[in-house]
């Protein structure tokens, strides 16, 4: 039989079929990126956190010890009190609770142990809340001044407005903090870039336990001990020669 007077062959259909993921759930996920980036100009690159002086007075050496530095300032400072104050401020403003969270602002602001914490936090707080004025959320206008705001009430605050669910929000803000710290260990101790990547990937690791543990800290359960923190920070704020700001 002649090629030409066959049947042609079967063809095959294919269908392909492009699933969208909504933007509701892709949206919040690029927001908490954006919020937890270094380059977000709220200057949380220029302060160390008392990672200067403790290098400066011996106590951080070498990777292990900037590794333990880290994970103990997490523990005993961040876990025990800005996550649980993230926390409630977060819950404050889903409720649109303006007075909780000056309430809980005024409570972080006293529980800061050193004149230089207080003015990070106090700074960049101010910082963020010019941003997010910028970025059309309105109720971030009335904590671009005052001696009360805090980054973590502006933090809360995009979170919620951006949709950003409170455990999320929770892991952004520790990843973010981490991330400055091992910086400013890779610049000061000094640290490799594959040492500092190693810290981050160590603390990674537990950051999802250690959330679910701060999810159960009663109100006045809330508060911190890291001695060593508040004296480096209070250091920090008269030593000679210092590549962070004070």
């Amino acid at each position: 039989m002649h090629p030409s007077s066959r049947s042609p062959a079967p063809t095959t259909l294919v269908i392909t079929t492009m699933i969208e993921t909504p933007q509701l759930t892709t949206l919040p996920l690029l927001r908490l990126l954006q919020l937890a980036s270094p380059t977000l100009p709220v200057g949380a690159y220029a302060y160390s956190g008392g990672l200067e002086s403790a290098i400066a007075a011996g106590w951080v050496s070498d990777a292990s010890q900037a590794r333990d530095w880290i994970d103990g300032v997490l523990e005993h400072n961040l876990c025990g009190l800005d996550i649980p104050v993230l926390q409630r401020m977060y819950r404050a403003w889903q409720q649109d609770d303006s007075e909780a969270v000056r309430v809980w602002s005024r409570f972080l602001a006293a529980s800061r142990e050193s004149a230089e914490l207080l003015a990070e936090d106090r700074q960049m707080g101010q910082a963020l809340a010019r941003l997010l004025v910028s970025l059309d959320i309105e109720s971030a206008s009335d904590w671009v001044s005052g001696r009360h705001s805090n980054w973590v009430a502006m933090f809360s605050l995009a979170a919620v407005r951006w949709g950003i669910a409170e455990r999320e929000a929770q892991l952004g803000y520790l990843w973010s903090w981490c991330e400055n710290q091992v910086a400013a260990a890779v610049k000061l101790v000094p640290l490799g870039q594959t040492a500092g990547q190693q810290i981050l990937a160590w603390c990674a690791e537990r950051l999802p336990a250690r959330v679910n543990r701060c999810s159960g800290i009663q109100d006045e359960e809330i508060g911190q001990l890291a001695p060593a923190l508040a004296i480096g920070s209070a250091q920090h704020e008269q030593q000679y020669s210092r590549l962070f700001r004070s």
